[in-house]
């Protein structure tokens, strides 16, 4: 690992371990904490575990962090079990201004966002590396029906994106992702509409609806916070 590598993992354990100073005092007994997927949010359920007892489950928006923390003793309910998530801790691939998100590196896009809409709040961790002014550098992950895939890649081409079928990879639903390069995002909330209403989509990797609430932003000058204008 490079040194650079070194330092932005050092960045995503100190953003870590911030969410959780930042949520301890809400917790209680009853407390249900959504988590994540990512190599952020995987510091995070590491540091979770050390808080065991001061909160009651927590419902992931993946198998592999529903099996991480399994794996650390922490109880794990699916979502459809629970009345609320007091808070809702993940990463992402791309902030901007406005706390809008691409998210989907890891194919977990559509349980994400479903557990986000189902919490209190939802505190986004990252690393500076990760802020953007607008979004569409990081390639737009889009979940789709396999027998639509062709459909929705003419659609995505005809809106200007360049989709690419991400190779050897089925997500936690069965279903495929598109990753769409070239495409720049100037209006979020818009964008994630359209592309939700192409026939054979099930969802977009844009977190515009579902904004973060706050974002936790890790630089080498310490721990800094973005809330929704």
């Amino acid at each position: 690992m490079s040194l650079k590598q070194q330092q932005q993992e050092m960045l995503k354990h100190q953003v870590a371990r911030s969410a959780l100073d930042l949520i301890k005092p809400r917790m209680t007994t009853t407390s249900i904490i959504g988590v994540g997927t990512g190599s952020t949010a995987n510091y995070f359920i590491d540091a979770l575990a050390e808080l065991k007892g001061s909160f009651d489950a927590t419902v992931a928006s993946s198998r592999a962090s529903a099996e991480r923390l399994t794996a650390l003793g922490i109880t794990v309910l699916e979502l459809n079990a629970v009345q609320e998530i007091l808070v809702y801790v993940d990463g992402a691939d791309e902030v901007d201004p406005n706390c809008a998100l691409i998210k989907g590196g890891g194919g977990a896009l559509t349980r994400e966002k479903i557990v986000a809409a189902s919490s209190r709040e939802f505190i986004c961790i990252v690393d500076e590396s990760k802020l953007v002014e607008v979004l569409g550098n990081f390639p737009l992950p889009v979940e789709v029906i396999p027998m639509a895939r062709g459909l929705v890649a003419r659609d995505l081409t005809a809106m200007g994106g360049q989709p690419v079928l991400r190779q050897g990879f089925t997500s936690d639903n069965g279903n495929q992702i598109l990753d769409v390069e070239g495409f720049l995002i100037p209006e979020p909330a818009a964008t994630e509409s359209a592309i939700n209403n192409l026939v054979g989509c099930v969802c977009n990797g844009i977190f515009a609806a579902q904004a973060a609430d706050q974002v936790l932003v890790a630089r080498p000058s310490g721990i800094s916070l973005l809330e929704q204008p």
